[in-house]
């Protein structure tokens, strides 16, 4: 039979009538395993280790034992040695075999195998004392309490370490978060460094009062703006010496102002260190004393030249949008008007075959209302709303006419010498801009020679090759040569620049040379220019050679071509006539009457579209391409070629929009000719197989 616990009185007291007292309660509780199959034993066990700190776990057989502390952590088991089905060796080992166990101290309770070899198995086993019943409470008691102590001041260290950990931790990261801060904020004083050092901006503190303005600047960005050093502005009045003499009134009346305003802003032009006048953007307040009394004047410069020349830009381009504008509304009327007195005069001529003093004087009135139309066609090229009217151009014809033409216009201190190489091939280019070009540089070179001096014209043959191997380029190089002045790099850097000039105020407007640099380059070919101060200036105007006769030299000449509207037999054909003005109309519908047409007659798209509906003999329509209404002459021209695709369309204009799109279409520049109608005719009809003779 198994023994009890049986418990021996002592001197003290029992633990159980004495718990130990614990002046503060420890964050981590003690628990203890009791195992034994007897439950009187387990009774007394608990009554004797019976304490508020310490949690007692008690298990009445082995498997009990392992299920408990595979749950929980345990700062000592006391384990019987004998059991039944598992002996206390058995079950210390498997408590050992698990690494979460492997380190819960064990100790042994037994009345027998007290054999030096029971021992030794009970260590071997894991165990770390016996205690050997009948056991004393207080024994029992104190050995327990030092394993408690323990386990207690072990869970105490390792609290302590990862709190120190945590703190460690925590520190470590305010640190770096300290850290990050100041690199952000060096960053941005970096930045802010950096911005301040790019920005075209200066501060200053100068006197309250006095014309002697001389100003003590707080950072180095004057010199970088200015071209001055901080020392020169303090040791002088260098900031009224360079003040523009036109705004020095006006400044100083400003200036006076500041006292009682207590701010102001001034806008004037200042001349830097190289010499260059800048616009000077300066905010002026008073800067005071603590106690309110002002000290000095604290300002900030700002250079503002870029900003106000984009300003002069945006001024000049609006004006010229406005003038292009109304030169395009009065060409479209102008063209208008000339064509009917052209329109009208061909139709008289017609009538007066035989009568050579009345064709005489018609031929005059014609000469006469084709120089206005050339003169409308400037107008339109100056406002860029004309598309350019590529041909083949001959120089041996061409330059001798420009020759004289620039003598009357730069007058005689300017000799002018042409040089052209011989069987120069043709070039395809707009005659009237490549003249306006060539006459755009002359003029400048006349500005460049204010005392006289010589201008040459040298073209010859050109041949560039694009990529090696490749068959080489042909075209002609066009050099315009002076002896002026000469431009300096600066200047020659931003020469084809829109709106840039080096003329005085209200005498260049910056858009000639970047006219001609569009032109050229609209016309497939390429400029360059050559220039130093005082050795003269060379512009080489280089244009693809022309492959072909794809396009006519010159314009046909109404004296060669006789009786025009004989030469072309309508047979009764049907055309349509789309034209808001009713003159013109009229000019129009007759014209194709002289011409053996029958008419229809629209004054916009909506009764063009409804007489194509319902008339199915029409053969060619002739519309205006500007029109009042929703819909022009283009957009209706889409919709003839959606509905009717065998449809010729021809169509005419005074004036094109940018926006306006004729590609596609044929289009007859007003005002026109019956010659360039009846070409224009010939061109359509002889694609509609059998439609009508055209003879």
């Amino acid at each position: 039979m198994k023994d009890g616990l049986s418990l021996l009185p002592t001197g003290t007291g029992s633990s159980a009538e004495q718990p130990s007292a614990r002046t503060e309660p420890n964050p981590v509780r003690a628990k203890i395993l009791i195992v034994d199959d007897d439950r009187r034993n387990l009774l007394a066990a608990s009554e004797v280790l019976a304490d508020p700190a310490i949690d007692l776990v008690l298990a009445n057989s082995p498997e009990e034992a392992l299920r408990q502390a595979l749950r929980m952590d345990f700062a000592l088991i006391l384990l019987d040695v004998q059991m039944p089905r598992m002996d206390g060796y058995e079950v210390a080992s498997l408590i050992r075999s698990r690494s979460r166990t492997s380190r819960v101290p064990i100790l042994f309770l037994t009345a027998h195998n007290k054999e030096d070899i029971h021992i030794f198995r009970g260590y071997s086993a894991g165990a770390v004392d016996y205690v050997f019943k009948p056991i004393q409470p207080l024994v029992l008691k104190s050995k327990v309490d030092v394993f408690v102590d323990l386990y207690l001041k072990t869970a105490e260290i390792q609290r302590k370490a990862a709190a120190e950990k945590q703190l460690l931790l925590e520190n470590l990261r305010v640190r770096g978060e300290k850290l990050a801060a100041e690199q952000a904020l060096r960053r941005r004083e970096e930045h802010q460094a950096a911005v301040l050092r790019g920005l075209p901006i200066a501060l200053y503190t100068s006197p309250l009062s006095g014309d002697d303005r001389r100003l003590h600047f707080t950072n180095d960005s004057i010199e970088r703006i200015t071209g001055f050093s901080r020392e020169a502005f303090t040791a002088s009045n260098l900031w009224g010496e360079q003040l523009e003499p036109d705004d020095r009134y006006r400044i100083s009346a400003d200036l006076s102002t500041i006292s009682e305003a207590g701010a102001v802003t001034l806008e004037y032009r200042w001349r830097n260190a190289d010499g260059r006048e800048r616009h000077i953007l300066d905010q002026i307040v008073i800067n005071c004393h603590e106690n309110g009394t002002p000290v000095e004047l604290f300002g900030m410069w700002f250079d503002v030249t870029e900003r106000k020349e984009l300003e002069l830009s945006l001024q000049h381009a609006s004006k010229l949008e406005a003038v292009g504008r109304l030169t395009g509304g009065i060409a479209h009327d102008f063209n208008n008007m000339l064509s009917i007195v052209i329109g009208n005069l061909d139709l008289v001529k017609s009538s007066l075959l035989g009568n050579e003093k009345a064709l005489r004087r018609v031929d005059s009135a014609i000469e006469g209302a084709h120089r206005c139309a050339e003169l409308t066609s400037r107008l339109l090229a100056f406002s860029r709303r004309s598309p350019l009217q590529p041909k083949a151009l001959d120089f041996t014809s061409f330059i001798p006419g420009l020759i004289k033409l620039l003598e009357r216009t730069l007058g005689e201190r300017i000799a002018i010498s042409a040089d052209l190489e011989d069987g120069l091939p043709e070039v395809c280019v707009d005659h009237a801009q490549f003249e306006a070009a060539l006459i755009n540089l002359a003029v400048n070179a006349r500005d460049a020679m204010p005392d006289g001096g010589g201008l040459g014209i040298r073209i010859k043959r050109h041949e560039a090759v694009a990529q090696e191997g490749s068959e080489p380029l042909h075209s002609v190089e066009i050099a315009v040569t002076d002896s002026g002045t000469g431009m300096s790099p600066a200047v020659l850097a931003r020469v084809f620049e829109p709106f840039f000039t080096t003329k005085e105020a209200g005498k260049g407007t910056g858009l000639g040379l970047s006219m001609v640099y569009g032109f050229v380059q609209q016309s497939g070919g390429t400029i360059a220019v050559d220039s130093n101060l005082d050795q003269g200036t060379r512009f080489v105007i280089t244009l693809p050679v022309l492959a072909g006769r794809s396009f006519p030299s010159e314009e046909i000449d109404p004296g060669d071509a006789p009786g025009p509207l004989n030469s072309v037999n309508g047979a009764g054909g049907a055309v349509l006539v789309v034209e808001d003005d009713a003159d013109v109309r009229f000019t129009v519908v007759s014209t194709f009457e002289a011409l053996g047409f029958k008419v229809f007659s629209a004054q916009d798209v909506d009764e063009a579209l409804s007489l194509l509906q319902t008339e199915s003999n029409i053969v060619l329509v002739f519309s205006d391409v500007n029109m009042p209404g929703a819909m022009n002459g283009i957009e209706l021209g889409h919709i003839i070629r959606q509905q009717w695709p065998d449809m010729p369309i021809l169509l005419s204009s005074g004036y094109l929009r940018e926006d306006q799109d004729t590609n596609g279409f044929s289009l007859l520049q007003k005002p026109y000719r019956s010659t360039e109608l009846v070409q224009a005719l010939r061109g359509l009809l002889s694609n509609a197989q059998g439609t009508m003779p055209l003879e």
